[in-house]
């Protein structure tokens, strides 16, 4: 009679626990990144009153007979299956889908989060606002002009350089392709009218920028050489006309390898299929058989300071016209309307950080108001062998744990980690109609025990008044 009053009372006690945990996933239905806790019960051990016997000659063998001593919590689980994604359109907000969990840190300590409500503070470091807790990843480092991430290094604050400027950069490539039409005229030796001019030339235009962000245009006018059905001459001009008696000319030339010596002409050559062959500068210098034709133009650049010699500082840019034999991204010649311009150029002018966004490997991409764009650095994210093992910390957050093992921290995407999905953020994964369910059954184990209480008093009571 006496076990039956502990039995029911571990079986209140028990399930009032895990009416504590159903009424925290409650509260926590609207918690981004929330992760529902579950509760599972175990019989505890049991008083034996009778062993088992083994079968004998004679007679079977008879079973055990064990009275339980009521229950217990056996595991309050932390179930991290995904939650529902929400876009919410807020840049700095992001989700995860599939495994994986951000990584915090407060000084020295790690925390770890699937709530990526994020946000920059004064300094432009990324944190999460609620807390002040700063979002680790790596930063970009420039080598030879490119921005480079290190993942293997470990990991650091991310700063967002809102309002940085993007030096002015000079442009030292420029692309040409498409194709110049076979059935342009010659335009005559002599006696030429403005009109024949004008029918025989393609005239293309390009913008390039000198080092100073100041911008220029390229000016590169083809026309057919006269007596020689596949080749053409191309004037290349920066800015202005490239006369000698004009006193501001910039005064452009472009050759093969240097620009010492020559003009501002040079020859192009096509083969029978109408693909690139060569080209011969105007000092006569001609291209490699084979492989990319690129040549080097020069002008002078304005408001710049003089050369030791006192020369004036020219700017020397490459011209890529593709190439040889290739007709993808590469001047040709066929009887088709001519479309050969100028589609790349690698300069630009001084901007600013006016915005930034997080693609799905949680790369940070600044974007400029020179219409650049660069890599400004990269979430971490981790992983655990076994998550269900690791601690709630508060504000949303977990810390490792002696059965969680160590965290695997990496890029989205590689071990196991999930991608990531900038504007939007995980919602808990707690369903109400599950916990509402969970809730009714509680309930009613809850009642049940009390009652096993009660009837238990009722035999008392019964035993204590058999001698009135």
């Amino acid at each position: 009679m006496m076990r039956s009053l502990y039995s029911g009372v571990s079986g209140l006690q028990n399930h009032q626990t895990r009416m504590d945990v159903i009424g925290n996933n409650i509260s926590n239905v609207n918690t981004a990144g929330f992760k529902r806790g579950r509760v599972n019960f175990q019989d505890m051990i049991s008083q034996q009153t009778a062993g088992a016997a083994k079968p004998t000659s004679e007679v079977g063998g008879v079973n055990p007979k064990e009275v339980g001593l009521g229950m217990t919590v056996a595991a309050i689980d932390t179930v991290f299956t995904q939650g529902n994604l929400q876009s919410t359109g807020i840049s700095t907000d992001v989700a995860i889908q599939g495994n994986g969990f951000f990584l915090e840190k407060s000084g020295e300590k790690s925390y770890y989060t699937r709530a990526g409500a994020f946000g920059v503070d004064s300094e432009g470091t990324l944190v999460n606002p609620a807390n002040g807790f700063r979002v680790q990843g790596w930063m970009a480092r420039e080598v030879n002009g490119e921005q480079v991430l290190r993942t293997s290094a470990s990991t650091e604050d991310l700063i967002i350089p809102i309002g940085s400027k993007d030096p002015a950069k000079a442009t030292q490539n420029v692309n040409f392709a498409c194709n110049l039409n076979k059935n342009t005229p010659e335009i005559p030796e002599e006696g030429a009218t403005e009109a024949d001019v004008v029918k025989g030339t393609w005239a293309t235009e390009f913008k390039v920028y000198d080092s100073f962000g100041n911008e220029h245009n390229l000016s590169v006018n083809f026309t057919r050489v006269v007596g020689q059905p596949n080749q053409w001459t191309a004037n290349v001009v920066v800015d202005r006309d490239e006369t000698l008696e004009d006193p501001n000319a910039t005064q452009t030339r472009i050759g093969l390898g240097t620009t010492d010596g020559v003009e501002n002409q040079f020859t192009i050559a096509f083969d029978n299929m109408g693909t690139l062959a060569s080209v011969t500068d105007s000092a006569g210098n001609v291209s490699n058989p084979n492989g990319e034709i690129i040549l080097q133009a020069s002008f002078d650049v304005a408001g710049a300071n003089a050369n030791e010699d006192g020369t004036p500082y020219r700017q020397t840019m490459n011209i890529n016209l593709g190439t040889i034999g290739s007709a993808i991204n590469t001047v040709t010649q066929s009887a088709s309307q001519s479309s050969t311009k100028a589609f790349y150029q690698d300069g630009y002018t001084m901007g600013y950080l006016d915005n930034f966004k997080i693609d799905s490997s949680g790369v940070i991409t600044g974007v400029y108001s020179n219409g650049t764009n660069r890599t400004i650095g990269q979430l971490a994210m981790a992983t655990f062998t076994n998550q269900g093992g690791l601690e709630k910390a508060g504000d949303n957050t977990f810390v490792e744990s002696n059965n969680s093992g160590v965290a695997n921290i990496g890029v989205s995407g590689v071990a196991g980690k999930g991608s990531l999905l900038a504007g939007a953020l995980e919602m808990s994964n707690v369903d109400l109609t599950e916990q509402f369910t969970d809730m009714i059954v509680t309930q009613r184990g809850f009642q049940s025990n009390a009652k096993t209480i009660q009837t238990a008093d009722t035999l008392l009571d019964t035993v204590l008044s058999l001698k009135r």
